[in-house]
């Protein structure tokens, strides 16, 4: 693999940072070059040296490490025609991972960052295959693409004329699109997560959205009532998992062409009854009090923003984001990746194997406020 250079988007994000250890511990030969923005006045490369710091061998791992600063927002990503050129030249695979990952955003901010990051990436991608050099182009989708869709949902499987919950889901599946529209010209790989959680072996996480809010705010006491259906199905999957699966199959001739969620699946899952007596358990609090979610919006929801405190109101507008996904009626067919993965050993831990671990880093870190032991992994 001592020719392998690897082009990488999304390296500072939750899963990126995993993705770039993973990588330079992993694959000791393989070179990556990260396409990082300038951010909180640190450069490309001052966020670069901090992701190779965080590998075991970080004197060994800095010589396979180029920073480029770069705006997948913008064409060539804001490069030089010469320095475009020489970022595709000799590219071997590109990892792209970076998206506008907020449910909140309007629907032309998340087109111009998610879409347009695709369309740009594809564009590098032709350009590194022209030279000759591209063995695979692997985007980073969502299995949320399958919107509000029921039932189970198969791995190549995409437009079924569904709607979308947020801007974030619809753009994400207009970028898969668009990357699947070019996979009889490019050695195209879909990757598809689930909701992604902490650490399954430390439950460390650096991301506090979608299922951590409601538990924050029930686990703090501020919050009892949980719109949403007990037996409703709910996808999560570790973020380690989801690194080396990433890896593996981006690195693998085989994937070309493929489709894989990297989801827990019909058989690895936990309903939000399950999830609900385990926090119970956990935190020493009564069981949640489930209300039918459309009840709870139709009715109950602007009732009690009116009478409210501001706190509780603050709570109310955050929740209108993440309900819907504790009141999915979907599953995700994994049979693709549980074939591809397991010759290598990767496979999502059941969702209840871990639960009290993430709930245990929660507390410890202070819901990520301070710094933990396990947080220095």
């Amino acid at each position: 693999m001592s020719a392998e250079r690897i082009v990488l988007t999304g390296a500072t994000g939750f899963v990126g940072q995993q993705l770039v250890r993973l990588l330079l511990d992993g694959w000791p030969d393989v070179r990556l070059a990260l396409l990082l923005r300038e951010s909180g006045g640190r450069s490309a490369a001052d966020r670069a040296s901090a992701l190779v710091a965080a590998s075991a061998d970080p004197d060994s791992a800095r010589s396979r490490v180029e920073a480029i600063p770069a705006d997948i927002a913008m064409p060539r990503c804001g490069l030089s025609e010469r320095d475009w050129h020489a970022l595709a030249d000799g590219t071997t695979h590109i990892i792209h991972g970076a998206a506008a990952v907020r449910f909140d955003i309007p629907m032309d901010q998340a087109r111009a960052i998610n879409t347009g990051g695709a369309r740009t990436m594809v564009d590098l991608a032709a350009e590194a295959r022209r030279r000759g050099a591209l063995a695979s182009f692997s985007y980073v989708s969502t299995a949320f693409v399958a919107g509000l869709r029921h039932g189970l949902v198969g791995e190549e499987e995409l437009d079924a004329g569904q709607r979308f919950r947020n801007a974030y889901e619809r753009s994400k599946f207009e970028s898969e699109s668009l990357v699947r529209s070019e996979a009889d010209r490019l050695p195209v790989v879909i990757l598809r997560p689930s909701i992604i959680v902490g650490d399954s072996r430390t439950g460390v996480t650096t991301s506090f959205n979608t299922m951590y809010w409601p538990l924050r705010a029930y686990a703090q006491g501020r919050w009892r009532l949980a719109p949403g259906r007990p037996g409703t199905i709910i996808d999560i999957v570790p973020v380690e998992f989801v690194a080396q699966a990433i890896a593996h199959l981006a690195l693998n001739p085989a994937s070309v062409g493929r489709c894989f969620h990297l989801c827990a699946g019909p058989t690895r899952t936990a309903t939000v009854g399950e999830i609900g007596l385990a926090a119970s358990r956990f935190f020493r609090a009564p069981p949640p009090r489930y209300v039918n979610p459309d009840l709870f919006a139709a009715l109950l929801r602007p009732i009690l923003f009116v009478v409210l405190w501001k706190r509780w109101r603050h709570i109310l507008k955050l929740g209108r984001f993440y309900r819907p996904y504790f009141d999915m009626r979907m599953e995700f067919d994994t049979t693709q990746a549980d074939a591809a993965l397991a010759p290598a050993g990767i496979r999502p831990p059941h969702v209840m194997a871990y639960l009290d671990r993430l709930f245990a880093f929660c507390v410890e870190s202070d819901w990520g406020r301070r710094r933990s032991a396990g947080g220095a992994r």
